[in-house]
């Protein structure tokens, strides 16, 4: 049974993974690279999911905060925030949004709703089809999981590709990246 669960959940990743737009991706990386700092934010399991990317842009060398730690500075003009919102509406995550484009820093998403409040206030997302039950804006496709699964295991993904996108803008290497991997552990 645990079979036929699991090829489920891949064979809907991988028809999800063909509704994902690499310009889209590039776009995102493209954000990042011009920001002086970057903030990552999220809340929740998305929240999970974007901690690992925030720990993936230091291994690049990047200068990136996750927000809501109490070593998180001031987010200020020529920032990036990353915010990663299935639904787009997360209270705390729009209040954020605001403050950060308030200030002059810029907003990018990873959502299933660009259209939805932290995407209109966005100047680049990745549209991740997926399920929630924390919108009231329609699904975008019908998950086998239950609640928003499908859309943090294809962020993971989605972050995961951002950062090769970037070592290969940037020419990072996976040795120079390990060189910045925790040591202390």
């Amino acid at each position: 049974m645990a079979e036929t669960i699991l090829k489920s959940i891949l064979q809907e990743l991988t028809e999800n993974e063909k509704r994902v737009s690499q310009d889209e991706m590039e776009k995102f990386a493209d954000a990042i690279l011009k920001a002086d700092r970057i903030f990552v934010a999220g809340a929740g399991r998305s929240g999970f999911v974007a901690r690992a990317f925030a720990n993936r842009l230091m291994h690049m060398g990047l200068t990136v905060f996750f927000v809501g730690e109490p070593t998180t500075p001031a987010i200020k003009a020529g920032d990036l925030l990353v915010i990663g919102s299935g639904s787009g509406e997360t209270g705390s995550l729009v209040v954020m949004a605001q403050k950060a484009k308030k200030i002059g820093a810029s907003v990018i998403t990873v959502t299933i709703h660009p259209e939805a409040s932290i995407g209109k206030l966005s100047e680049a997302w990745i549209c991740i089809p997926g399920a929630t039950p924390k919108s009231s804006l329609e699904d975008t496709v019908k998950s086998v999981q239950p609640m928003g699964n499908a859309f943090e295991q294809m962020t993971w993904l989605v972050y995961d590709a951002v950062i090769m996108i970037l070592m290969k803008k940037t020419g990072r290497t996976e040795e120079e990246m390990f060189k910045l991997h925790a040591n202390l552990e």
